[in-house]
């Protein structure tokens, strides 16, 4: 047991990205002035590499957002259609930020206990303006846990050609503006088809870390006793190395 305890705490949960969803997050980020959100889809032996960023129908202001139920739910009936797990398209909850800081809200803390706190486990992640971002990985079974972990881009994967007009074609028919807060003009810049230079891979705090199958970590720890997740995710939540690393792009 002591070995095997060694292993499990060896491993470092990463939230990837293939180079194609990130551009896409990155894209929609920088659309607009207002927060814009959606889920990570992910395959089913790697539930923590997202291929891409699935938008459904929201409301959006500068500091919120809000999905809509209907279109929530036929995204999901979708998803199982195309035979994808639960897991695999509504686990990992994507939103930008406007402004230069990837530290969830008050308002983000209440949504991801309301709408992910009967999960079994759930992803917050957060990209700001400035390119810095956030993630926490939380655990609902047993006793529960939380731990903030590093975003990455695998650039080990194929890099699929931008389609700035599809994603374009994507905003516009999920994402309503909120007029209560005063827009500027930044989201109609995609209108015009000679505007379409945009950073696709900007910020500073994207490690190389060791990667590994998050499917496996996930399954592991879904089997520990409670008391031995408890200590786990105790040691996770206090060793600052599993995010604070030095900035480098990871080539697989």
């Amino acid at each position: 047991m002591k070995n095997k305890q060694v292993n499990q705490r060896s491993q470092r949960p990463v939230l990837r990205f293939s180079p194609t969803a990130w551009a896409k997050l990155l894209f929609m980020r920088d659309v607009t002035d207002n927060e814009v959100g959606g889920f990570g889809i992910t395959e089913a032996d790697d539930l923590l590499f997202v291929t891409d960023f699935a938008l459904v129908k929201q409301k959006v202001t500068a500091v919120s957002v809000s999905f809509d139920d209907e279109s929530v739910a036929d995204f999901f009936e979708d998803q199982v259609e195309a035979g994808r797990k639960p897991e695999q398209f509504a686990r990992i909850w994507l939103h930008t930020h406007p402004g230069n800081s990837s530290e969830p809200s008050m308002t983000d803390e209440n949504t991801f206990t309301r709408v992910f706190g009967s999960c079994d486990w759930s992803i917050m992640c957060i990209v700001a303006q400035d390119g810095s971002t956030f993630a926490r990985l939380r655990f609902n079974v047993g006793p529960g846990g939380e731990v903030k972990i590093p975003v990455c881009v695998d650039y080990g994967f194929e890099f699929d050609a931008a389609d700035f007009e599809l994603w374009t074609q994507q905003y516009k028919a999920n994402v309503t503006e909120d007029t209560i807060f005063k827009q500027t003009d930044k989201s109609k810049k995609y209108d015009d088809k000679t505007q379409q230079e945009f950073e696709p891979f900007g910020g500073e705090n994207f490690s190389s870390v060791p990667l590994f199958s998050g499917q496996d970590l996930l399954s592991e720890i879904d089997q520990m006793d409670p008391m031995e997740r408890e200590i786990l995710m105790d040691e996770l939540a206090v060793r600052s190395d599993f995010w604070d690393e030095e900035s480098e792009v990871f080539y697989g």
